[in-house]
């Protein structure tokens, strides 16, 4: 795939696999419009025009090429050299030295290996977020864009959080656009019927004994009565331009999926590479406005992520390799409270990687079960070694490199503990896809 050290990096990324159709993720460089190409910058390090093509790709769909020129569909080797020298300007110091390390202890030739990286030393990490992509399509419609009063199902589980769900739905009751239904499968106990009486929305509420999160969203899909399902978390927020912003970048950029973005702060930055439209990597349930059509074609969500995660990352790329496009939607934003209290936390794992017993799974087995089933084994383990290390130290140091290193650190002075959490997240997933996925059709 377009730099074959991604496999260590990103191995089980979406656009590290081939669509059904044949195509890749990428755009051929030499396809691309004259105006998109205008907005990339070509990096004369390359020792190979091979590689110089294959990033100016990269650049384009991570600032975010949103169109319909021809993809790769087979990718040629670049020299070592120029292996290095791209993820020195994707990837941060300590993740290059962790690839040579990882090629050396694979065996690979050293003195290619220690060579290429020591020639590429000088290589600068490149800053190319800040400069996206410009789509002037979407200025050009305007602000109060004509959303043709189409009907939208709203979908809502939810798990003892009635406070918090309450401020929710003002949200809704604010919406510009206002043809919508919100259907709500409240697992709550004790379950409060009343509570939904002083709501001026179309409700439709579904009590479900059952505590089951995909059981939920699932339901109330198969219960709605519209052909677009946007999908909400009873602890979020959002704006009165929240629904018709989902719908403006469907029809601008003729997609089937809006994904919004999230933030858990108010008034927080948005990250650089969510803060402006692109081809989505990812898609969250709590924020993500997707058309029946989708549900018709790939079935509704996977029951084997019940009481556990990535369900909706699997749906995401089960849509990807169908080829449906997926945008990423600066301006659907949500405030994600992430409370501490029902919902998810009650059910199972919150966190996929972050057990909360020492010798439980790590990561949860569902995250292997998703990475094996569509990247197999190997790129699995690769994750593992990605993922894994830096998940001993607490959530809330995420993103503090420095921490991230000390965890690094300690999974190492640790590394029997880790092997057994590691063995039976392995073991439960195997099960898992022994059993097989556990996804319904939606009827038409």
């Amino acid at each position: 795939m377009l730099f074959s050290f991604l496999k260590y990096l990103q191995p089980t990324h979406y656009f590290q696999l081939y669509k059904r159709n044949g195509n890749s993720a990428f755009p051929v460089f030499s396809e691309l419009p004259n105006k998109i190409k205008k907005q990339l910058v070509p990096n004369e390090n390359f020792k190979s025009e091979q590689a110089k093509e294959y990033d100016l790709s990269w650049q384009a769909l991570q600032k975010g090429y949103i169109s319909n020129a021809a993809s790769y569909r087979t990718f040629k080797k670049v020299p070592t050299v120029d292996e290095y020298i791209f993820i020195r300007l994707y990837f941060h110091p300590a993740w290059v030295l962790y690839v040579l390390l990882l090629r050396l202890f694979s065996f690979k030739n050293p003195f290619i290996e220690i060579s290429a990286w020591y020639k590429s030393r000088k290589i600068k990490q490149s800053s190319y977020l800040k400069t996206p992509i410009i789509h002037s399509e979407w200025e050009q419609n305007g602000q109060n864009y004509n959303t043709d009063n189409r009907r939208v199902s709203v979908i809502i589980p939810t798990l003892n959080r009635y406070n918090y769900l309450r401020d929710g739905l003002k949200d809704l009751e604010k919406q510009t656009h206002t043809n919508f239904e919100v259907v709500i499968v409240d697992q709550s106990e004790p379950f409060q019927k009343e509570f939904y009486n002083q709501f001026s929305l179309q409700l439709q509420v579904i009590h479900q004994k059952k505590k089951a999160l995909w059981l939920a969203r699932n339901t109330a899909i198969e219960k709605s009565n519209s052909n677009l399902f946007l999908l909400y978390d009873d602890d979020s927020r959002v704006g009165s331009d929240w629904i018709a912003n989902h719908l403006k970048c469907l029809d601008v950029f003729n997609a089937s999926i809006s994904s919004g973005i999230s933030i858990s702060q108010s008034g927080a930055a948005v990250p650089a590479n969510y803060s402006f439209f692109r081809v989505s990597d990812q898609l969250d349930t709590g924020n993500v406005l997707i058309k029946k059509e989708v549900f018709e074609k790939i079935g509704l969500f996977d029951r084997q992520f019940e009481k556990q995660r990535m369900g909706d990352g699997e749906f995401g790329l089960r849509a990807y390799l169908e080829s449906f496009l997926n945008i990423s939607n600066p301006h659907a934003k949500r405030l994600h409270l992430k409370v501490g209290t029902g919902g998810l936390r009650e059910m199972g794992s919150w966190d996929a990687f972050r057990p909360k017993k020492w010798l439980a799974p790590r990561p949860i087995p569902s995250v292997l079960y998703l990475f094996r089933k569509y990247f197999g084994n190997k790129r699995s383990m690769y994750s593992l070694g990605r993922t894994v290390p830096p998940s001993i130290i607490p959530y809330r140091f995420k993103k503090n490199k420095g921490m991230m290193l000390v965890g690094s650190l300690i999974a190492l002075l640790i590394f029997p503990v880790i092997f057994i959490q590691v063995f039976r997240s392995w073991s439960l997933a195997s099960k898992k896809i022994k059993e097989g996925s556990l996804i319904k059709k939606l009827d038409s």
